[in-house]
């Protein structure tokens, strides 16, 4: 094997650790074996696709080396729109609706406008299906849109994620032992009903009753161990705040424990002032910037929670949704590695 050959293969599974995206894996894990010396045939049987895909992918990187591979470069047949027009494609969809763009009353973008704008743009006709391929190799993706938070300054975002935050980090182990992120969510039964796939014609019917429940949990999550604390309670006061933080202290007998958590009123209560000044030494509360849930790690529980637990169920009862919800968390405590692996390793 020759050193640029060895370098060739280390690219590739170095690619590969890297990549998030699970079409990207694909393609450099084919490279990857072809460079192994596999037959297409091979690989093609190896990652379930056909031999004429593996034959493009491999193509494409010849031609073009890794940059060949890359979504936007497609390894199969030439693309319709110039690399410009591509770009300007997404410029559009990223930054206006429809209506801006000669579709009145038209404030969402669907294939079928997308297609219908490429027409008449660049004179080129694609089929939904083709459209809906090339938005995802442009990196676009169907979903519901999120809301940005106006107030959130910027600077001390930064300022939390290159100072505050690491400089908490060096102290763990040291002056720190417990870093604990913080945060209320409550879980209603009419949240059942989400986005999902189903056959056409097909959505499943899930029954509910005129009157909404819901449950309200406070809880932490330990950024070095994965460890979840959660408690449920009647509502959300500085009663119950000043309650979940003395069983934090007796969830962890020993040891400092810093926790991060939002600026919620009750966070800042009166009523807590005292037992905090008298467990001064034993607990530390550290504020978020304001309006910065992003910041907040315990919010991707919250999402994973809701996604796994209580997304297209119907519930009867409070109690059904508080066994499940219990059940999630000691699921989640029984492998606390991916925990880490999926909240705790973004900051």
């Amino acid at each position: 094997m020759t050193h640029s050959h060895h370098d060739a293969i280390q690219t590739m599974l170095e690619s590969m650790k890297a990549t998030h995206d699970k079409r990207m894996y694909e393609r450099y894990q084919t490279i990857y074996l072809y460079l192994q010396g596999y037959s297409k045939k091979d690989i093609a049987h190896m990652i379930g696709r056909s031999e004429k895909t593996v034959y493009n992918y491999v193509n494409a990187y010849k031609e073009k080396g890794v940059d060949g591979l890359r979504m936007g470069q497609s390894p199969g047949a030439p693309r319709k729109l110039t690399p410009e027009q591509e770009q300007e494609l997404v410029q559009v969809i990223a930054t206006k609706i429809p209506a801006d763009v000669g579709f009145p009353a038209k404030h969402n973008w669907t294939l079928a406008i997308i297609t219908s704008f490429i027409e008449k743009e660049w004179n080129k006709r694609y089929t939904l299906r083709g459209v809906s391929r090339l938005l995802h190799d442009l990196g676009l993706r169907y979903t519901k849109p999120t809301y940005t938070l106006a107030k959130a300054d910027q600077e001390k975002q930064k300022e939390f994620i290159e100072q505050t935050f690491p400089h908490i980090k060096k102290l763990l182990n040291e002056e720190i032992d417990h870093l604990l992120f913080q945060d209320e969510s409550m879980i209603r039964d009419y949240q059942a009903l989400q986005y999902t796939w189903f056959l056409k014609g097909k959505q499943r019917i899930i029954p509910t009753y005129g009157k909404h429940q819901s449950v309200k949990l406070i809880g932490t999550l330990h950024y070095e161990t994965g460890d979840v604390f959660c408690v449920e309670e009647e509502r959300y006061d500085a009663k119950a705040f000043l309650r979940f933080l003395q069983k934090v202290l007796e969830r962890y007998p020993t040891g400092k424990i810093v926790m991060i958590l939002d600026n919620a009123r009750i966070h800042h209560a009166k009523l807590i002032q005292p037992f905090l000044r008298e467990n001064q030494h034993r607990l530390e509360l550290v504020f978020l910037p304001p309006y910065s849930p992003e910041l907040n790690l315990i919010e991707g529980l919250w999402k994973w929670l809701k996604s796994d637990v209580i997304y297209n169920v119907f519930y009867s009862s409070v109690k059904e949704i508080r066994q499940n919800v219990q059940a999630f968390i000691r699921k989640l405590n029984h492998t606390p590695e991916k925990v880490i692996e999926r909240l705790c390793i973004r900051l």
